[in-house]
């Protein structure tokens, strides 16, 4: 470990060649990122002599909130990361570029830091304690497309549903226009503004993404109408539902089955292996979302975020709070 060297780049033009498969760790997300409103890239670099052997992703994001403090910054990182084939020491790497990036977003007076997505739930668990972060119990959910048909994994209820939306009429396509993507985008700041913790990025990063080719829009229409839809991202062999939405008192269960299914059916379509649900959110006995989302037949998997509040009284609180 001596000789592995952290280096942190916040500007696309110092960013050395890379070799990136996962997308929320790529230069090509960095630059995406670089150029959306409220964000700010982090790419922590690990080199082990001149050769990189990991980096990894983190987005420094200014949030507001109805209460104090109302303007803030967040820490985001979704994984632990990407590594070489040859590593072998992963979460020692990986224990080094945490700590580095923890101590740079603490000069930029970031409030608190957040890691989800990990590849397995303990990977990094003494590496994250170490640096005074704290559990807190997840849930996430994703559909295995390879090895059976989707229509198979469909619930009694999910299948009524569905019937029930097409002969309302409601319709699901690919839109690709930049007005269709606002008027998504309107539909998606109505849906989600009363769920105080979801936070949603300036239009421009999914503007960016969609040029690039980076991530799918399906909208739902009835009558000519959009009334919902949805937000694909790929990387690798996976697909990801980052964000489903649907005009509020129109159907709006029946707007999500048709939206979510179409996207379902078009990943199996496209040889992706799993379509994972982003941010199904905390395990609950009563969860309406996640519960819509496993009618679909999906997995849940308990799971671990990590965060780290910057003030330490708070920290401490929150720590013994969701204490295990």
């Amino acid at each position: 470990m001596n000789e592995i060297k952290i280096v942190i780049i916040s500007k696309s033009e110092n960013l050395p060649p890379m070799q990136c498969k996962k997308l929320f760790h790529s230069d090509e997300m960095f630059k995406i990122i670089e150029k959306t409103p409220g964000q700010k890239p982090y790419m922590v670099i690990a080199y082990d002599k001149e050769n990189i052997v990991a980096h990894m992703l983190v987005m420094l994001r200014r949030r507001g909130s109805l209460f104090p403090p109302y303007l803030f910054t967040q820490g985001r990182a979704y994984g632990e990361g990407e590594y070489s084939p040859d590593c072998n020491n992963k979460e020692e790497i990986f224990g080094e570029m945490l700590k580095s990036i923890t101590r740079e977003l603490r000069k930029a007076l970031c409030l608190y830091i957040e890691f989800s997505d990990l590849s397995t739930k303990m990977f990094g668990y003494s590496k994250f304690r170490n640096n005074g972060f704290f559990p807190v119990h997840w849930m996430e959910i994703h559909n295995s497309l390879h090895s059976m048909k989707p229509e198979k994994r469909l619930t009694y209820k999910m299948r009524k549903l569905l019937i029930n939306a097409n002969r309302a009429g409601l319709k699901t396509n690919i839109s690709t226009t930049d007005k269709e993507l606002n008027d998504f985008f309107k539909i998606l700041k109505n849906y989600i503004s009363i769920k105080i913790r979801r936070y949603i990025p300036d239009i421009k990063l999914f503007r960016e993404m969609l040029n690039n080719g980076c991530c799918n829009l399906f909208t739902t229409t009835h009558k000519g109408t959009m009334v919902g839809g949805c937000i694909c991202v790929y990387s690798e062999s996976n697909c990801y539902m980052w964000y489903l939405a649907a005009k509020k008192n129109f159907f709006t269960k029946r707007t999500n089955a048709i939206t979510a299914w179409t996207a379902i059916r078009h990943a199996y379509a496209e040889g992706y292996n799993h379509i994972y649900f982003m941010d199904v959110g905390l395990p609950f006995k009563r969860n309406n979302f996640r519960e819509f989302i496993l009618s679909f037949g999906g997995k849940p998997v308990g799971t671990y975020r990590w965060f780290r509040c910057s003030i330490k009284w708070i920290n401490k609180l929150l720590s013994w709070s969701y204490r295990e």
